[in-house]
């Protein structure tokens, strides 16, 4: 059964009352409590859809609890804070313009859009998730349409800007290569030859990206979630940004930066400062340098606050030998070891197993390479 039969009558009772139950790991109790008093495929579907609002409640808030999922829809539903991030840009840019959603799926970003009184209209191939995105327009009072269609044949030519996210997976996996996309690239390099914005995975080739067309990694809370690509009205004439939520700061140019020793302070870039490859941004507001001109670490003598990068003061450097570095560890009492790497093949959860952290001390290890040699450095992680 379809998220149909919960919308109203019966099944919107039987809903809101495995909404109210419901506990992670007791799904099965839960099922044989509501059977004695409703249909059983009807418990079957609210209990599920219970169990999936609690697990959007991290993309969505509060609005999950009001929301109707399917598995996939969810697992693929861009955060409601990275939504509300795009349509912000394009109501800033073409305010009330008409937007079509291909492949809107259960509706995320036609909600943030219609949040910021942009006209909505998805288009999705599946008919059941086609519902759940009517059901979210409704269930949250938010204007717009959701027809069932397919993104590659769907008429364009009413509609001001297109957003796009293609599927990212088949037979249930991710899929990385963006040549692997459905629609497939070269519908998607199409549609930036008008104005639109394409939601793409963070992996992105720089070198994949059409000329005039923006660039834009986007990280939440410190985790990298997307990059967007902007293209006619919406480009601002830059071709790689990075933009950090929930704070909202954005960069968009590197300038030269030298390398040299470590100093008091290592600073480790944003991931989506990283990923667009504008790295020598946090070396300049530091007024640092980079351990490595390969290596995305930059130091400072100065601690200087950005929400650029986070911080962490060097206690002292170490040999990077197992045997020296458990040392460390016992001598110190470290029972709460963060292990930090960039440009060393080591897993750091191996590597903390083999240093056997068992004290009360908390301590940061950043391991990493300058030319050919690997080091490391006992650092503390500073609040900015």
């Amino acid at each position: 059964m379809t998220v149909t039969g919960l919308l109203d009558g019966p099944g919107a009772d039987v809903l809101a009352d495995a909404c109210a139950s419901y506990q992670p790991g007791r799904e099965l109790q839960l099922v044989e409590k509501l059977r004695r008093r409703y249909d059983a495929t009807l418990v079957t579907t609210a209990v599920t859809q219970a169990s999936l609002r609690h697990r959007a409640v991290a993309k969505f808030g509060p609005d999950a609890a009001r929301m109707y999922f399917t598995p996939d829809g969810l697992e693929q539903a861009t955060r409601s804070t990275v939504g509300a991030h795009r349509a912000a840009r394009i109501a800033a840019t073409l305010p009330g313009s008409s937007v079509v959603d291909l492949g809107c799926g259960i509706g995320g970003d036609l909600i943030s859009a219609a949040r910021a009184g942009l006209r909505v209209t998805g288009v999705e191939r599946d008919p059941a998730t086609a519902q759940a995105a009517r059901a979210n327009l409704r269930a949250l009072e938010l204007p717009g349409e959701v027809v069932v269609g397919d993104a590659e044949s769907f008429d364009l030519s009413p509609y001001d800007v297109v957003f796009a996210d293609p599927a990212r997976r088949a037979d249930g996996r991710r899929v990385f290569d963006h040549n692997a996309y459905s629609p497939p690239w070269s519908f998607v390099t199409a549609l930036l030859g008008r104005t639109a914005c394409v939601k793409v995975a963070p992996g992105i080739p720089h070198d994949a990206v059409p000329d005039g067309v923006e660039a834009e990694w986007i990280s939440d809370a410190g985790e990298v979630k997307e990059a967007a690509l902007w293209s006619g009205h919406l480009y601002a004439g830059v071709d790689r940004r990075a933009t950090l939520l929930p704070s909202g700061a954005s960069v968009t140019e590197a300038p030269e930066a030298e390398s040299g020793p470590a100093a008091r302070y290592i600073y480790e870039p944003d991931g989506a400062v990283v990923r667009a490859g504008l790295v020598t941004a946090v070396a300049a507001a530091v007024d640092g340098w980079l351990l490595d001109p390969r290596i995305a670490y930059v130091t400072a003598a100065e601690l200087v606050p950005t929400p650029l990068a986070s911080a962490y003061e060097v206690v002292e450097e170490l040999p990077y030998k197992e045997k020296a570095l458990r040392a460390w560890v016992r001598a110190n009492g470290i029972g709460t070891l963060e292990i930090k790497k960039r440009g060393v093949d080591v897993d750091p959860a191996q590597l903390r197993k083999k240093l056997s952290p068992k004290g009360s001390a908390t301590a940061t290890l950043i391991v990493t390479r300058i030319g050919r040699d690997a080091v490391a450095y006992s650092c503390r992680r500073v609040a900015l």
